[in-house]
């Protein structure tokens, strides 16, 4: 019988909330990320996206990997290294569409028609890999120094041109006008977790019909529609840290929708899909209002 790959990872995610565990944010405190996260690679060093980024952090902590790049076994023989015998690969997902041809039988017409599939492969951390190049095996170095990335992060929300209005007591995303609603940063434990709530709003933001028109057909608080939201902005969020190298505190105040998308995801096998998929869009429309992207863009 061939098995479920949606099944699977939303299995292995469900088990994570279960145990009252974000699995896209445990990864915040692991030791030897040196007091910051990193998105999985791939053997080339590009990022991994979407619910791969979700499903590898899961595999990762749970078997304490230290170095964030993967490769499959055919990648690690072509780099001159070997996996080591008996290692466990981990699951990833690969999205695509083909189109077919169906031909109406009374008129003879053709029409095109694009079929999705998901396409399950086996990945390794290079911990399970003997023999290859010295650089990938390199651990980030212990900053004895914090870098600038708090700037950098003003830098980023700023590019956006997002209405964040300051005061209160409450983050929020209010659509009808269009404006976020921030506490003033000295009401937050740390200035990262100010920067990650305002990455949980400003993916909200992107929801507005003017931007990416996102809508899960929500009706009231706590429906299926508000859980699935919430949750593409908590991985929008989890996303947006890791590239611009923030260490956010879980909130407690999020913890109420665990029960939410525990039957989100219990009801629908595609729904971390879903929102991963969502919650990528929304981390790339950010991105792409920043400066650089667009220079690189018109270049």
């Amino acid at each position: 019988m061939r098995k479920d790959l949606y099944q699977s990872i939303t299995d292995q995610i469900v088990e994570q909330l279960e145990q009252g565990v974000r699995p896209w944010l445990k990864p915040w405190s692991a030791a030897h990320l040196a007091g910051r996260v990193s998105l999985p690679l791939r053997y080339n060093g590009t990022p991994y996206r979407g619910v791969n980024i979700i499903a590898l952090w899961m595999q990762g902590i749970a078997k304490g990997y230290s170095a964030p790049r993967w490769m499959t076994f055919k990648q690690a023989l072509e780099l001159g290294g070997c996996v080591r015998k008996g290692e466990k690969g981990s699951l990833t997902v690969y999205a695509d569409t083909i189109t077919r041809t169906e031909t109406d039988a009374a008129s003879g017409e053709e029409t095109p028609t694009e079929i999705h599939f998901l396409k399950g492969y086996t990945v390794f951390n290079v911990e399970q890999i003997d023999g290859l190049p010295d650089q990938y095996y390199d651990r980030p170095a212990l900053r004895l120094e914090p870098l600038p990335r708090i700037a950098r992060a003003d830098a980023f929300f700023a590019a956006t041109r997002a209405e964040i209005v300051h005061g209160g007591s409450n983050a929020c995303y209010i659509e009808r006008h269009d404006h976020i609603h921030m506490p003033c940063i000295d009401a937050f434990e740390s200035a990262e977790s100010y920067y990650a709530t305002l990455a949980h709003e400003c993916t909200h933001w992107t929801k507005h019909p003017s931007r990416l028109a996102r809508e899960f057909g929500r009706k009231r608080w706590g429906d299926e529609g508000y859980a699935m939201e919430e949750l593409v902005a908590e991985l929008g969020a989890a996303f947006l840290c890791a590239g611009l190298e923030l260490t956010p505190e879980l909130r407690e105040d999020h913890a109420s929708y665990l029960a939410h998308w525990l039957t989100v995801l219990k009801s629908d096998r595609r729904a971390i899909f879903t929102a991963a998929a969502h919650a990528q869009r929304a981390a790339d429309f950010l991105h792409g209002l920043q400066p650089q992207q667009a220079q690189a863009e018109a270049a």
